[in-house]
């Protein structure tokens, strides 16, 4: 399978290295990934990429390279407001597509490109890559197992400190055109869609938005205004009828990467921090009242999500595996015609969940989630 990735930053990087390690560690692939072109605004800086990673070819026109024969499926990896337009015409090229998340920066968008990709009938998905954690997938597998009972209450958090520094300069995750929203989109989706993932659609949000620092330096030397917010909390109402808190910064001191969540069921809980990546603690009303307590699960045995392909048991694994483990299923599911998950339909309701926080924000108000295309559920 012949890919080229739009994207010479960081998920681009994550991306290659995620091809590379899926054809040698996973043997099961029906085909191999193939690092067929390279795509990046800057001449200099894809040819040092594609030389670095092993792709065969490198570019700098990506309207050409989606269309080119012997390309079979497109990553991409660009700011988010060229996401549509991107991942719009490797549809139409009937290309298979995986998107960096989020999938766009307006649910009318990501609803278009839900169709889009409906109609073209490949295999399309968003990097949602925290589904493939093999602690967040053990959690999932309790919970469809009953061992927590009915899903009450979930507490979801993303925190990172990087934007602490005022005088960091305005990139275009700091523009409101370009990344859509800030924190709220950037992170506070991840979180949205571990929700989902783990106990399912949201009917309704009220939240609150903070922008912390409003100037920064401008890439002319002067000063810019920031556009987007520093700092999203999220009030949620499951349809299932569970309740829950989702909240994300790039503000939190002292705090790099804590993408986590605790769930509380009638009979047990499990909670989990991507700064301990390899664990998960889970609690259950079944032990004795004397022995009750969280237990920590490593989660590294060969019994565990994904862990067979890895080192022996207790030899941890770590934050990049999360985009192996993305291509080895996206490979098979495209090679297999099978729908891979999250896809875009999947992306769509992320956005619409997103949407309706930034509705509610300015309203002030619990807001509906809207189904696809804006109508009303129930």
């Amino acid at each position: 399978m012949r890919f080229a990735m739009i994207g010479t930053a960081f998920m681009g990087t994550a991306h290659s290295h995620a091809l590379h390690d899926a054809a040698a560690f996973f043997p099961d692939l029906p085909v191999r990934p193939v690092k067929r072109v390279l795509i990046g605004r800057r001449e200099a800086r894809a040819r040092e990429m594609a030389e670095r990673w092993g792709w065969e070819e490198w570019a700098t026109d990506w309207r050409e390279a989606v269309r080119r024969p012997d390309v079979d499926a497109v990553i991409v990896g660009t700011p988010n407001h060229l996401h549509h337009p991107m991942c719009l015409a490797a549809l139409e090229a009937g290309k298979h597509v995986l998107c960096e998340k989020p999938l766009a920066t307006t649910a009318s968008l990501a609803d278009d490109l839900a169709a889009a990709a409906a109609r073209a009938g490949v295999c399309h998905g968003v990097a949602f890559n925290y589904r493939r954690v093999p602690a967040v997938v053990l959690a999932r597998r309790l919970i469809e197992e009953g061992r927590l009972g009915t899903i009450r209450l979930y507490r979801g958090t993303y925190l990172q400190d990087w934007l602490l520094d005022p005088s960091l300069p305005v990139t275009w995750r700091l523009r409101v055109d370009e990344a859509g929203s800030g924190a709220l989109g950037d992170i506070l989706s991840h979180a949205i869609d571990l929700a989902r993932y783990l106990v399912g659609e949201i009917a309704e949000v009220v939240s609150d938005l903070t922008t912390f620092v409003a100037e920064r330096p401008a890439p002319d030397g002067g000063r810019a205004s920031v556009t987007v917010d520093d700092r999203a909390a999220v009030l949620v109402r499951f349809i299932g009828g569970a309740v829950g808190s989702l909240e994300a910064t790039r503000f939190a001191t002292g705090r790099k990467c804590a993408n986590g969540f605790e769930i509380f069921g009638e009979r047990g809980s499990v909670r989990f921090d991507l700064e301990r990546f390899n664990e998960l603690e889970y609690y259950t009303q079944d032990d004795a009242p004397e022995a009750r307590g969280y237990r920590r699960i490593l989660v590294t045995e060969r019994e565990h999500p994904y862990l067979r392909a890895w080192w022996p048991p207790g030899h941890t694994i770590g934050w990049e595996h999360t985009f192996v483990h993305q291509i080895h299923d996206f490979v098979a599911a495209a090679a297999g015609g099978r729908a891979f998950a999250p896809d875009f339909v999947e992306g769509a309701a992320c956005q619409r969940v997103l949407d309706a926080a930034m509705r509610s924000h300015a309203s002030g108000a619990w807001t509906a989630v809207p189904g696809p295309g804006g109508a009303a559920r129930g």
